[in-house]
């Protein structure tokens, strides 16, 4: 059965769509199937042509010499260079591949919301808008990392993120 290109275009999903489903194929507790990772790779690399053209294209509209612009172009071409990584050999090797194209995923839509000046809760990880109460938010990396600071919706407060 073959489609027409109209019946297989779709829209781009949202920067907190790609974010989400990333950060859900990340929190996976066990090694996927061959099967999964390879739905998972897909996806992720299409999250991350989309991503890096969006990210380059937004850089090229503001002065080169801003941080913020720099960080976000280098970390373009660090996901640029791991969508090129050929498949890894065995489940754990390609399991950490995919897991790299997540972890661009996430950094790009950050560096996305950065260029284009939205400003997402960290608890639903839907936008702040600048008329619904917010508060202050720190929370430790669920990998043991950096903690994670910003705002949140005044509503999420009591739900708090979930659990990555």
């Amino acid at each position: 059965m073959s489609a027409t290109q109209e019946q297989t275009d779709c829209r781009v999903p949202s920067t907190a769509s790609m974010r989400a489903a990333a950060a859900w194929s990340l929190d996976q507790p066990t090694l996927p199937r061959h099967e999964q990772l390879k739905l998972w790779s897909g996806d992720l690399g299409t999250f991350l042509e989309h991503l890096a053209a969006a990210v380059e294209q937004l850089a090229a509209g503001l002065p080169a010499a801003d941080v913020p612009v720099r960080v976000a172009m280098v970390g373009a071409g660090e996901a640029r260079r791991r969508m090129n990584e050929p498949e890894a050999a065995g489940l754990h090797g390609e399991t950490e591949r995919v897991k790299r194209l997540a972890r661009s995923v996430m950094a790009l839509c950050d560096h996305h919301d950065t260029l284009t000046g939205a400003r997402m809760c960290l608890a639903c990880d839907k936008p702040l808008d600048d008329g619904q109460p917010t508060v202050p938010y720190e929370h430790a990396s669920p990998s043991g990392g950096a903690k994670v600071s910003g705002r949140i919706h005044a509503a999420c407060a009591s739900v708090g993120r979930p659990r990555r």
